[in-house]
């Protein structure tokens, strides 16, 4: 008998819940439904269960044409493996998903097995849907509608006009299949994320709405990033026995806290050990204790491995060199005898800010893209990395903006491996004062160390 795991509870009125989905299963003895069992077995652990389980598609293997073995998948799938759940006392809502929505009649088959709410968008009777629990707004997108075209497409009137019709909604969550922004590199217009056509639109109305997360699944991994502000989460670890990529993403489920004071969740694996956690949003930096860093090499402000709930912190100003397409430094952790663990600075014509990661001798360094900072330009810009976040823990902002967003990145892992050097270099790189050398007439930087609550 295992232990029970405790949960995650709300820290003044608020919502607990459980969001997990890709078991691709539905068929008796196949390896996805052992998978999806010991997923299932850490959620039963959870003390106190959860509220409500959210789960964002491919529930079953599906992708048949034959509407008796669909139906057959469905029905083993609810009163078999999911039989042990009593949904009169958790209620529990799905997405539509590109094994279980791939045609029209797929489409009609969710609804006639799920018997979800019918408020959607317009010729999406229990495919898109809101649920309102109290304070909370939930709003169940489908991103593969046959009326659009299939995988991919997505309706946005019916959400934008949902959103506007709950807003004094204190929490909002959008949930979809499809991921907005790529994960872990694996990208592609229709078969990964959202069609691309859809994404500035689809996302400009979540960060108007104020919606606190988009929870999605597909890309067979845990991801978390933040975009504007608003967060993407993505969760496909209940039992699809294949990850992207293999031997870093694993098996989970995501029991997570909602309440005033924002979001928390701890990422479980199959032995009910927590790999991942985050609390959000960031607290407010602005009278953090910030220390100015001098040019050249000075002692660092913080070395080591960031305990759990770390926030290093750069405010950065100045002003960019006329015209250069050389890398210019910003921030250099060195250590000698190979290539920076951490390089902080611009690349290219563009002057765009960049952070490089060299983890280890002989292997190539990987890279996080932030915002241009063009040529001849005063620029304001905070620069947080916190590694609870993973790939998605390195964050931009400009000054006197309140919403953070993610550099991009095609890496699986994060800062949170790195131990930092003891010493920093500001305005060159490990090379010396002409290596690499900030190209600006002006370059300020301060930093701070934030513990979170």
């Amino acid at each position: 008998m295992h232990d029970a795991i405790t949960a995650l509870l709300p820290r003044n009125p608020g919502h607990q819940f459980v969001v997990y989905a890709d078991s691709c299963s539905g068929v008796p003895g196949a390896l996805h439904e052992q998978t999806f069992a010991s997923v299932n077995a850490v959620v039963r652990r959870l003390q106190p269960g959860p509220e409500f389980i959210l789960f964002p598609g491919d529930e079953i293997s599906g992708l048949t044409d034959d509407a008796d073995a669909l139906r057959a998948q469905w029905r083993h799938w609810l009163e078999i493996e999911m039989g042990w759940l009593d949904r009169r006392d958790v209620p529990m809502w799905h997405t539509t998903g590109n094994h279980t929505t791939y045609s029209e009649m797929s489409e009609a088959m969710f609804g006639e097995m799920l018997k979800l709410p019918r408020n959607g968008a317009p010729g999406q009777d229990g495919l898109s849907y809101w649920v309102r629990r109290d304070d909370l707004l939930m709003v169940f997108v489908h991103t593969l509608w046959s009326g659009l075209g299939g995988e991919g497409h997505i309706e946005t009137d019916w959400l934008e006009a949902t959103l506007g019709q709950h807003k004094d909604a204190r929490h909002k969550l959008v949930l979809g299949h499809h991921p907005v922004f790529p994960i872990n590199g694996y990208s592609g217009t229709y078969q990964r994320e959202i069609g691309h056509e859809y994404r500035d639109r689809f996302w400009e109305i979540l960060v108007r709405a104020d919606v606190t997360a988009y929870l999605c699944s597909h890309i067979l991994a845990f991801d978390v990033q933040v975009h504007q502000g608003v967060l993407q989460i993505c969760t496909a670890g209940a039992g699809t026995a294949h990850r992207m990529p293999e031997g870093v993403e694993y098996l989970h489920c995501v029991q997570a806290a909602l309440d005033q004071n924002g979001l928390r969740y701890q990422v479980l694996d199959t032995e009910g050990v927590v790999r991942e956690q985050l609390a959000w949003p960031l607290p407010a930096i602005d009278n953090a204790g910030w220390s100015p860093l001098p040019r050249g090499i000075s002692p660092a402000p913080f070395s080591g491995v960031p305990g759990p709930g770390t926030v290093i912190a750069l405010r950065l100003s100045g002003h960019t060199a006329a015209e250069t397409a050389a890398a210019q430094t910003i921030l250099c952790a060195p250590v000698p005898g190979m290539i920076a663990p951490l390089w902080l600075g611009l690349r290219g014509p563009k002057q765009t800010l960049t952070l490089i990661l060299g983890r280890e001798n002989g292997r190539s360094p990987h890279y996080w893209i932030g915002p241009d900072l063009l040529a001849g330009r005063d620029f304001a810009i905070d620069v947080a990395f916190y590694p609870d976040m993973g790939p998605g823990g390195v964050l931009w902002r400009l000054g006197g903006d309140t919403r953070w967003t993610s550099f991009a990145a095609a890496s699986s892992t994060g800062l949170e491996r790195l131990s930092w050097p003891a010493a920093w270099s500001v305005g060159h790189g490990e090379g010396g004062p002409d290596d690499m050398r900030y190209a600006g007439s002006r370059l300020d930087i301060a930093a701070s160390v934030i513990p979170l609550p």
